[in-house]
């Protein structure tokens, strides 16, 4: 594993995603097989661990929070522990054709989350905490004001925002300083490179979630592949069969690219944006110790700046299908 800095964060270069343990990918994982992984992935030297409040299960919907606080335990001072507020979901809104997301920061919600995720996670501080999604009722300077005292009152170190636009990073960066701007971002969903001119400006590190667009771009799935119960994969536009015969010019050149360098498509679809940009950290989820090793792997394989601008003219030029949580203009 190598490091690299979001802001003035130092973090392995790839890092766990944990939400899929608890939810979104079928029944909760064994507890104790995932406990075991996060150790794994700390003997690896995978430092970055991402959660969030909302990430849970139907019997306990705050249970990957618990999941990971307490695997992580043992080895707290050597590791960086991000967490989110900021959501809550309501379901009813799905019957009006609404997403069921629904965004609050206000003040007096942060401060009962922060308390409530420092108390779940078993920790005296939170390394990284995330507004999950920006509240259009709030103003980002009130809530970058909350972060500013947070972590004047030890609770928080580091702070970031998810899905955010280029006028809310700034106005909010003015006020305290981001850390880290996490976005979904993959070689299917390109939208935010328009923000690295100002992270790089203003010196804010980029956290990629759903790095593999779920999988796809993994190379693992095809037309047939089916999921169990529970499995969100199941409803995403990307794993339609039409969808994979679409994908498929891209899902040949990340072959084509791995057998040339010794690697899998996982790996390469993580090399692209690790070495595209030196502030980015994927934060790929998995259930599995081999798959895990796979991820901590693609740190140390090297794409140059003009084999990445070849990809990019590539990716550029081909037909690709909708991705989940994506608005294709």
């Amino acid at each position: 594993m190598n490091y690299r800095k979001l802001g003035n964060l130092m973090v392995s270069s790839v890092g766990l995603g944990c939400m899929g343990m608890s939810q979104s990918y079928g029944a909760p994982a064994d507890k104790k097989e995932m406990r075991e992984l996060i150790a794994a992935a700390v003997d690896m030297g995978i430092t970055l661990f991402d959660t969030a409040e909302v990430y849970g299960t139907p019997d306990d919907p705050h249970d990957n929070e618990k999941l990971v606080g307490a695997s992580l335990a043992p080895y707290r001072e050597k590791i960086v522990l991000a967490t989110k507020f900021g959501i809550h979901f309501d379901m009813s809104l799905l019957k009006e054709g609404k997403s069921p997301i629904v965004p609050d920061a206000r003040p007096e919600v942060i401060r009962a989350s922060v308390d409530a995720s420092l108390q779940r996670l078993g920790s005296d501080y939170i390394d990284l905490y995330y507004q999950h999604r920006v509240d259009p009722k709030i103003p980002a300077e009130e809530v970058a004001g909350v972060m500013g005292d947070l972590i004047k009152e030890g609770k928080i170190r580091h702070w970031g925002i998810s899905e955010a636009t280029e006028e809310h990073i700034r106005r909010a960066h003015a006020v305290c300083p981001l850390t880290a701007v996490q976005n979904r971002y993959s070689m299917m969903t390109r939208t935010y490179e328009s923000l690295f001119p100002v992270l790089e400006e203003l010196n804010i590190g980029f956290v990629a979630f759903s790095p593999f667009a779920n999988g796809v771009l993994t190379g693992a799935y095809d037309k047939f592949s089916t999921f169990e119960a529970g499995d969100m994969r199941a409803r995403m536009p990307q794993f339609s069969a039409a969808a994979m015969e679409e994908n498929s010019q891209l899902l040949a050149l990340l072959h084509g690219i791995a057998e040339e360098k010794g690697a899998t498509c996982g790996q390469i679809a993580l090399a692209w944006m690790l070495c595209k940009k030196p502030y980015i950290a994927p934060i790929p989820g998995t259930r599995e110790r081999a798959r895990l090793a796979e991820n901590a792997g693609a740190a140390n394989i090297v794409l140059s700046s003009e084999e990445i601008a070849a990809i990019d003219e590539r990716l550029g030029a081909m037909s690709m299908s909708e991705v989940f949580g994506v608005m294709r203009n």
